[in-house]
């Protein structure tokens, strides 16, 4: 009997370890999982240089969405749900696209290894120029009170491209953006600045632009 009871006991202790190490590996998988998904969708950034002074600074580290301007080929998703139609070329985008004052991380046009940071100011279409350091977009001032360091210059009229944008870094006087070598394709954005988390003194969201 002592030798029957041992044996059961043994039993049920290896199946308890068994069942801790199976939920030990669910849990790592879910972990791993997750981490590769906020990876796709949220990336961490440090700002070089001060083109974007006063609310990012050389150094600070900020958290990029880039799922917000996320594109999906609805004619690749229609071909999996029975019913449902989409033409070639349809994309959807929940979020949206680039938007006027949304602070955008993308590739340099002049090379794209080379990420910068800068303010969204024209959008296709739009019609950009600066008199005495003032922004007008299709005629209208911009009231822009993220900007502390103003340049005072002047620039001819330039149209935004289809599918590109025209951005500006908020330090104006120290910027290199848009007004030396052109608007951004929006296949080069990245994503949107959500948030400046370090230093911890910088810690928040950015200041929107103001029409």
């Amino acid at each position: 009997m002592g030798e029957a009871h041992g044996a059961e006991g043994s039993s049920i202790y290896n199946e308890k370890m068994r069942a801790a190490l199976r939920e030990a590996i669910e849990t790592i998988a879910l972990a791993a999982f997750l981490v590769l998904v906020l990876q796709a969708i949220i990336q961490n950034y440090r700002v070089e240089g001060p083109s974007m002074d006063p609310q990012l600074a050389n150094e600070d580290r900020v958290l990029v969405s880039r799922a917000v301007y996320m594109e999906i080929d609805a004619a690749r998703v229609a071909r999996f749900i029975p019913g449902f139609e989409a033409e070639e070329g349809q994309f959807w985008r929940p979020f949206g696209l680039p938007s006027y004052g949304d602070v955008i991380v993308f590739r340099w046009p002049r090379d794209p290894s080379q990420n910068f940071v800068k303010r969204v100011i024209g959008l296709p279409g739009d019609t950009v120029r600066i008199e005495g350091g003032t922004v007008f977009v299709n005629g209208v001032p911009l009231d822009e009170p993220y900007v502390e360091h103003p340049s005072g210059e002047t620039l001819s009229a330039r149209t935004v491209p289809a599918d590109s944008y025209f951005v500006l870094g908020d330090n104006r006087a120290r910027s290199d953006d848009s007004r030396h070598w052109g608007p951004v394709p929006r296949d080069h954005v990245i994503g949107k600045v959500w948030v400046a988390y370090w230093p911890p003194a910088s810690f928040g969201t950015l200041k929107a632009g103001v029409r």
